[in-house]
This record gives structure tokens, sequence and C-alpha cells, in this order.
């Protein structure tokens, strides 16, 4: 499985996947045409595009790359009628294989109502889209403060050493947030060192692992005493701690 991370817009990433053995290209979350087709073309094909969700800075390239390259393309069952271009309706815990490889699907409404996130276990790589990001999690538009809560830990229960693409090259602003009320981490303060450095060289911050965001990443530790201390919600439930963290990030 080679990965290619392909910068669109303004801060958006897509990623072209190549498995040499069959031969098979895919694509997620193609943002922008010009940008994604530059990459594809070194391959020649491109076989199938796979969507998290259905925002444009994620769909925009689906229908003009479909009618060039003939690809197929992959979404959620419950964004049937909002992805342009959607063949392949994909429904939860369903294994669809891309080529040789094969991944799992996994639900996580709370960006979107039909946000889905893609985990090749074999090669421990997830590409979550806008709902865990590098030191950070997605706003919160079509679901709720709980729903998202409840997708972010299904994605924390895979294995810590699984490779995380997400969707934006938010971390820098995430980072900063986290630092305002995690200051004590020290985790946290090594990988500002890495983060920094991967930014001045205009190098992509992504990916993480998922164990880096669980040392690392305030929204994935909701039960930790001193997160809760350092917002004054000591008795209060995850949920809770959730909630007045993504609203703090909302303003920040």
């Amino acid at each position: 499985m080679i990965i290619e991370i392909i910068p669109c817009l303004s801060d958006n990433y897509s990623y072209l996947i190549y498995e040499k053995k069959s031969n098979t290209v895919s694509i997620v979350d193609p943002a922008e045409f010009e940008a994604c087709d530059k990459v594809i073309n070194k391959y020649k094909k491109l076989d199938f595009i796979l969507n998290t969700h259905h925002h444009v800075d994620h769909v925009g390239a689906n229908l003009e790359l479909k009618k060039k390259y003939r690809s197929k393309i992959l979404g959620s069952d419950s964004d049937k009628d909002r992805i342009p271009g959607i063949d392949i309706l994909l429904k939860e815990n369903q294994k669809q294989k891309i080529g040789n490889l094969e991944f799992e699907v996994i639900f996580v409404p709370g960006h979107t109502k039909g946000h889905i996130a893609f985990f090749f276990s074999k090669e421990k790589v997830a590409f979550t889209g806008d709902t865990l990001f590098s030191l950070g999690c997605g706003r919160i538009f079509e679901g709720t403060h709980k729903e998202m809560l409840k997708s972010l830990n299904k994605i924390k229960n895979l294995p810590p050493d699984t490779k995380i693409y997400c969707g934006h090259e938010y971390t820098k602003s995430n980072l900063n947030f986290c630092l305002a009320y995690d200051r004590n981490n020290t985790f946290l303060k090594e990988r500002e060192i890495d983060v920094l450095k991967k930014l001045r060289y205009n190098q992509p911050t992504i990916p993480t692992t998922l164990g880096q965001e669980i040392e690392t990443n305030i929204f994935l530790r909701c039960n930790d005493p001193e997160i809760k201390y350092a917002l004054d919600l000591n008795d209060s439930s995850e949920v809770e701690v959730f909630s007045k963290l993504r609203d703090l990030k909302d303003t920040f």
C-alpha cells in the first residue's frame, strides 16, 4: 500500500492509494480536480474514489475524475443523495475490497450525519476525514456532541499504531488549543517540537498515529482528571467535558 498525500485548496488533504500487485489506484476525498489529477496522471488510471462525507471540499472533484477515468465512487448509504456520482453504498462495519486491499467501514457521525471512516486493518491505516484530526476533531454541524464523542471513541479503540490520515492541515491551531488547556502534558510538549519542525520545512504533519493522539489530543482525553480540573469540571461526565472543549475550540 503506497499512500501519496495531495494538498488541495487552502488546507485540505486528499490521498492517493496505490496497490501494486493488482495495479489498483484509488483516491480518498478528492477536493479539487487539477491537484488530484496531476498525481493520478503518474499512474494513468483511477479505479476508485472513496468519500468520507458529502462536504464539497471532500467531493469537489468526484464527477470530473469519474468522467475522465470511469472510476467507481464509494460512500455512505446515508449520503446516497448528497455524494455526487456515488456508485457503491457502504454500511457500518461492512468490509470492502479495492484491489487486494480491504477496508472496514466505521460509521462516525457528528460532523455530518453520514460521515464514515475507512480502516485498513492489515496495513493499520485509517482515513478519518473530518472526524478525528491531528490534535483535534471536527466541528459538529449535523450531529450532536454525544454522537461525535461516540464516534471518536470508536476510532480510539483501533490499534494504537494505526496511522491516521485526516482531511485537513489543522495541526498548528489544534496544538495551540491543546496547550492552552493541557499545559502540563509532557507528551504534548515533545510533539510541539516535532510539529513546528515539520511546518518550518513545509512538510505535512500527517500521518499521525492513534497512540500519539491518545497521549496528546485533548478531545481523546475527556476522562483525564487534569483536563477536568483545567475546565473546572471535576465531577462532570465525559460527554460534558467533550461538549465544553468543543464549544471552547469553536471560538478559540
